[in-house]
C-alpha cells in the first residue's frame, strides 16, 4: 500500500494518501449568484410568436434574451467568473461532493485574500450593468466535512457510520485527484509531442511558448497538490520534467535535432500515460452508508 509522510508535532508518521489528504486540507466551496441571460416566454408571448411563424404554440419553444452576451460589459463580468473558477481549481483537488474541493490548509489565508480581490473586481465590472448590480456575486466558505463531535454522544452508531462515509469520500478524492492529474498530464504531453513532430515533410508545425510553459506550470501544481498515491505517476512526472528542464521554446524552434530528440523521449512518456488512462479502474460511486446498499 502506498504511504505518505505526515508531520504530527515533532514526529513524522506514515499514513495512507487518503488520511494525509484528510489531515492536511480544508474543504472550500465557491458559490456564484448569477443572473440568467434568457427568460422563458409567457403563454401569451408564445402564442404571439406562434402566430408570427405560423406554428402551433404547443410545439414552439421560445425564450426572451435579457442581456446582450456579446457586449463588452457582460464579457467583462463573465471573465471574472472564469478567473475565479480557474484560480479555485488551480489550488484545489477534486472531491466526491459537488461544489466542494480540498485545499491545502496553509493556502487558505492567501486564497481568502485573493477571493476578496475577485469580489471587488466583480463588483467593479458589474457597475457597468447598473440595473443588475445586485444580481451577480461570488462568495466562498469552508464547510466542515467531518462528522460533528456531538454525534458521538447522541448516537455512537450513526457517528461511526459518518466517520466511515467521510473516510470513503477521501479515498475517492485520492482516486479523483490521480485521475485528474493523469488526464491533464497526458493531454499536455500529447500536445507538445504533436507540436514537435513532423508529418514526413520538412514543414514544421506552429509551436507556441504555451506548449512548454503549460507543462512546467503543471509540474509545479503537481508538486504542490500531489497526494503521493501512485509512485509510477510520480516517477513519470519527474522523467518528463528532466526531459524538458532548461529547454527554451525558441531552442525548439531553431534546433531540429533537439526537437526530434525531445519528441522521441516524450513519446515514451506518452505511451506509458496512455496505458494509465486505459488501465485505470472505473470510478467507484461513494454512497451514503446510512442509507444502506
Amino acid at each position: 500500500m502506498t504511504m505518505a509522510l505526515l508531520d504530527r508535532g515533532d514526529t513524522r508518521v506514515s499514513v495512507s494518501p487518503a488520511q494525509w489528504l484528510r489531515e492536511t486540507t480544508a474543504a472550500v466551496r465557491v458559490s456564484f449568484t448569477w443572473f440568467g441571460v434568457r427568460k422563458t416566454l409567457t403563454p401569451e408571448q408564445k402564442n404571439q410568436a406562434a402566430e408570427t411563424f405560423g406554428a402551433e404554440s404547443d410545439f414552439l419553444s421560445a425564450r426572451k434574451k435579457l442581456l446582450d452576451t456579446k457586449h463588452d460589459a457582460y464579457k467583462a463580468v463573465t471573465a471574472v467568473r472564469g478567473k475565479v473558477i480557474a484560480y479555485w481549481k488551480s489550488l484545489t483537488l477534486p472531491y466526491p461532493e459537488p461544489g466542494i474541493r480540498p485545499i491545502r490548509q496553509h493556502e487558505v489565508p492567501g486564497f481568502n485574500e485573493q477571493m476578496a480581490q475577485f469580489r471587488d473586481e466583480l463588483e467593479e465590472a458589474v457597475i457597468k450593468l447598473p440595473s443588475l448590480r445586485q444580481l451577480f456575486a461570488v462568495s466562498c466558505d469552508f464547510p466542515n466535512v467531518e462528522p460533528p463531535d456531538y454525534l458521538s454522544q447522541l448516537n455512537p452508531a450513526i457517528y461511526e457510520q459518518e466517520k466511515a462515509r467521510v473516510a470513503a469520500h477521501f479515498e475517492e478524492a485520492v482516486r479523483l485527484a490521480e485521475q485528474a492529474f493523469v488526464s491533464e498530464f497526458a493531454k499536455l504531453i500529447e500536445h507538445l509531442t504533436e507540436r514537435l513532430s513532423t508529418d514526413g515533410t520538412d514543414d514544421r508545425k506552429v509551436f507556441r511558448n504555451s506548449a512548454i510553459t503549460n507543462l512546467t506550470e503543471f509540474f509545479e501544481r503537481f508538486r504542490q497538490l500531489n497526494v503521493s498515491s501512485n509512485h509510477d505517476l510520480d516517477a513519470l512526472v519527474e522523467n518528463a520534467k528532466r526531459i524538458v528542464q532548461g529547454v527554451e521554446p525558441q531552442e525548439l524552434r531553431d534546433n531540429n535535432n533537439l526537437r526530434q530528440h525531445i519528441a522521441a523521449q516524450l513519446s515514451g512518456v506518452q505511451s506509458v500515460l496512455d496505458g494509465m488512462l486505459v488501465d485505470r479502474p472505473r470510478r467507484r460511486i461513494v454512497r451514503n452508508q446510512t442509507q444502506g446498499g
